[in-house]
Order: C-alpha cells, then sequence, then structure tokens
C-alpha cells in the first residue's frame, strides 16, 4: 500500500510525525545536527547540545541517536539520564548557557506521533526564523561535519529544575497543608513526564494517576481534557463526599509536561480559561510580582477584564507558545497563558511550565483557603464578567480538506453565524469572529496535527453550543 511521507515542517511547537512513517531515526540523525548549526548563529560563544525525552514510545532511543549525531558532527552533548519535563531541558539550556535544547516529545499527541521541540539558549522555544533557517538546510542535503568528535555526558535533569522551581513558592506551606489533612491533592500524570515531580518538589507522598509508563496511553492522547481523566474525576469527587469540609484538587498534566488543567474540590474541570485569572490575581496582589499579561487569541475575555481592573498592561498573540515567549524575551511578564494549557512566567523562563502553575495554583489556594472555583467566581464578581467556554477538535481527512476550508473562509468572509450577525473578525492567527451577542467563535487549524480546532465564549453554556454546531456543520458540509 501506497502512502505519503510528509515533509519536515514545524509546527506551534517543533516537528511531529507519524513513528515509523513521518519520524524516522534517519530523519533524527539528518536533523539534530542541522539544528545545532542553526543554534550556533545565535550562541557562537558554546558548543553544548542539551538532549532529552518523554515516555513515548522509543523516545530514549531517539534521543541516543540525536546526542551520537550531535557528537559526531562535533558538539559537545549533555544528554538525559531519565524522562523529564520539556520546561527541564529548556532550564537546562539556560543554566548551562547552552546552544540549546533537543527534546524528543510529541507533548499531548495521539501515541502514533513522536516529535523534536527545539529549544533555543534563553530558555524558550525557538522562533519562527530559526525553524525556517533549519528547514530551509533539510532539501540541500548537507552534512554537518568535525575534524574533532564532541563529548556526550549523561546528566539528571531533575534536580536543578527542582531547585529553581522551589525557590519561586513558598513550598512549605503547601507542604504543610497536605501533611496536616486541610490540603488532598490527587494527580493525573497520563502516562507521562511529569510522574514523580509534585513528589520531588513537596518532599511528600503525592496520590499519583496513570503513574506507569504506558506509550499507548490507555488508548487516548495525553491530552488535560475531561474525556481523558474519568479516573481523576471519580477520585476528586469521592473524597469530596468523605470528606466536605477540607480543601481538595486534582491536577492534571500532558504527556511532557508542559501543560495543565485542574479540578475544584466540588469535581468540576478548569481548564487554563479558569487557572490563569486565578494566577493573576495570586501573583499581583498576594506575590506582589510586576509584568504584564499576555494571552492568546483563544483566551478567555474576562482575561482582559481583569488587567484592566487590576492596571495591568496586556498584550494577545496568535496561538503557540513561542510567540509568547518572544513576548517575554521583550518584556517583564507576569504570567503568559494560553487555552491550551500552556502558561509561563518572566521570574523563571519563557517557557510554559505546568508543574511550577501547579504550584502556584497549590499556593493560592493554601494561602487564600478557598478553592479553585470560589477564586475565579470571586473574581468574575469583581469584573462583573460572566461567561462559557468549550472547544471542540474536528479531523481532518487531508491537506485537501484543510486547503478547502481555508479557501472557503478567505474567499467567502462570514457575515452570519448561528442565525447572528458578525460585528468583526480578527485573524492573525485563523478567523475569530466576535458576534452581536458578545459571544465570539475562533475557526483556526492546529498546527501540529490533522485537525480544525472551534472555539468559543459566550454568555451562556447554550449559546456556545449553539456556535459550536453551526461551525462543526459549517465545516463538514459540501
Amino acid at each position: 500500500m501506497a502512502f505519503t511521507v510528509n515533509p519536515i515542517k514545524f509546527g506551534t511547537d517543533g516537528w511531529r510525525g507519524v513513528i515509523a512513517a513521518d519520524f524516522t531515526f534517519e530523519r533524527v540523525a539528518k536533523l539534530a545536527p542541522l539544528s545545532a548549526h542553526v543554534l550556533r548563529e545565535y550562541n557562537p560563544n558554546s558548543n553544548l547540545m542539551i538532549v532529552g525525552f518523554d515516555r513515548r514510545f522509543l523516545a530514549e532511543d531517539f534521543a541516543k541517536l540525536a546526542a551520537d549525531s550531535l557528537q559526531e558532527a562535533g558538539f559537545d552533548v549533555l544528554l538525559s539520564d531519565s524522562f523529564a519535563p520539556t520546561p527541564a531541558f529548556s532550564w537546562a539550556a539556560k543554566e548551562k548557557n547552552a546552544l540549546g535544547a533537543l527534546v524528543l516529545t510529541a507533548s499531548h499527541n495521539p501515541a502514533k506521533y513522536l516529535g523534536l521541540k527545539v529549544k533555543g539558549a534563553f530558555g524558550g522555544s525557538v522562533t519562527e526564523d530559526v525553524t525556517q533557517k533549519i528547514e530551509a538546510l533539510i532539501p540541500r542535503d548537507e552534512t554537518i561535519t568535525s575534524s574533532k568528535e564532541g563529548n556526550i555526558t549523561l546528566f539528571d535533569p531533575w534536580e536543578s529544575y527542582c531547585q529553581q522551581l522551589s525557590s519561586q513558592v513558598n513550598v512549605n506551606i503547601i507542604r504543610d497543608a497536605i501533611a496536616s489533612g486541610k490540603l488532598k491533592i490527587f494527580v493525573d500524570v497520563m502516562h507521562g513526564a511529569a510522574s514523580g515531580g509534585l513528589r520531588r518538589l513537596l518532599g511528600c507522598d503525592i496520590e499519583e494517576i496513570n503513574a506507569n509508563r504506558d506509550p499507548l496511553f490507555d488508548g487516548g492522547a495525553p491530552e488535560p481534557l475531561p474525556r481523558y481523566i474519568s479516573e481523576l474525576f471519580r477520585r476528586v469527587k469521592e473524597d469530596a463526599k468523605d470528606n466536605p469540609h477540607r480543601l481538595r484538587m486534582g491536577l492534571v498534566f500532558d504527556g511532557d509536561c508542559d501543560r495543565i488543567a485542574a479540578i475544584d474540590g466540588q469535581g468540576n474541570f478548569c481548564s487554563t480559561q479558569i487557572l490563569i485569572p486565578v494566577l493573576i490575581e495570586h501573583l499581583a496582589q498576594r506575590k506582589g510580582m510586576k509584568g504584564e499579561i499576555v494571552k492568546t487569541v483563544s483566551g478567555s475575555d474576562l482575561i482582559p477584564k481583569i488587567a484592566q481592573f487590576m492596571n495591568i498592561p496586556i498584550s494577545e498573540t496568535a496561538i503557540g507558545y513561542k510567540y509568547i515567549a518572544e513576548r517575554m524575551l521583550q518584556n517583564q511578564v507576569l504570567v503568559g497563558g494560553e487555552e491550551s494549557g500552556g502558561v509561563g512566567y518572566s521570574n523563571h523562563i519563557p517557557e510554559r511550565d505546568a508543574l511550577l502553575s501547579a504550584l502556584y495554583v497549590l499556593e493560592a489556594v493554601v494561602e487564600s483557603g478557598k478553592d479553585i472555583s470560589d477564586l475565579y467566581n470571586n473574581l468574575r464578581q469583581q469584573v462583573n464578567f460572566t461567561s462559557e467556554y468549550d472547544r471542540i477538535d474536528l479531523p481532518l481527512k487531508n491537506l485537501e480538506q484543510k486547503n478547502l476550508l481555508q479557501q472557503r473562509l478567505s474567499d467567502n468572509p462570514l457575515t452570519e453565524i448561528a442565525g447572528k450577525k458578525v460585528i468583526d473578525c480578527l485573524a492573525i492567527d485563523g478567523y475569530k469572529y466576535r458576534l452581536e451577542d458578545s459571544s465570539w467563535l475562533l475557526i483556526r487549524f492546529s498546527g501540529t496535527e490533522p485537525l480544525l480546532r472551534l472555539y468559543s465564549e459566550a454568555p451562556t453554556l447554550k449559546i456556545v453550543q449553539e456556535n459550536l454546531h453551526w461551525a462543526k456543520e459549517w465545516a463538514t458540509k459540501g
């Protein structure tokens, strides 16, 4: 059976492909030295590359191959001796003054995918001009050579990373709240690289779900969405019945631990549309930290209202954390976050970091003595804003279907959605339509998977579902 091998193309965060079809040992062996060669333009005084991996199928084997190919090309390599969160390798790149880091991971994508994330010396995702330079070298069939081989040294990525995170948070009050029974936390690591992370950081026993390595992810995907975390819901709700008077929280991390979601004390799902406002209040008001807020176009309208209320500057970017990282390199950023679970902070590295976000949320709950949803609802009352949000993902058959939908959006601009007039359209990333009933609908294509993503926020959940249903019908007809 014939099949098409897709070209190496970097998306919103790295290159990803189907293992054995697109993502092969031969391609990784070629791509690793080319990436390091381009990164050297930005940090010519270093010759060191960090190489890390998550818990996906063959991830450590691909990492070892990448390290070997870098060594043959004359680069020195620090190769991780275990799986670890992607932000741990970004932190290592900054701390060690490396050229950058290569991380073998496909993040939240389904099991058949593996990928390569390229991180810069500053500790975050490289910009588009860097990935374009890497892509441009691939068809030239160039080989990076050196008269002298580099060295490969194994290193522990966890130790320094955990020290860095612990320095940002009052770990003791979280640990004491857990030890005293005031707070109970449940953690779903989704068979991924977050496994053992909070235990290391807090120095106490943490109840983990899906802590074993399973490259098939129970037949799903390691993405922090409600449909994948039924066991976490069950345990939180069970504890709410048995211990109704204590604080509790569920935390869930994606496959490489750069995305987060939570479950509140009553068993309700809390995406980063809820967590980001809670984090803004905690960092700005309880911790007295400064800086602007950076949100993506899919972020809640509550975020700019809170920014205005607290007199904090705010900016908006396209979706993809590399765009937030660019802003972080230019300005002090209090919180930079995206709807899909990624949140980062300028006092750390210009990179989304789910474990640090978890520590901040835990700190906010313990210091306030309030549940996540109580903190969130208090903020909504303060700014007099109420909304509901949801998102659906539609698989696409092929690239042709994607191109046809893009052409329809371009050639026939939408003027009405679900019977409501379009009053504005923002096109910095997909098409975000603001409607006459104060709702909005965003139609955009995933940068890492063959998916059409549909997002909506509205005053009521009924309107959200009407908008999404209309968009789904529009996308699947004709």
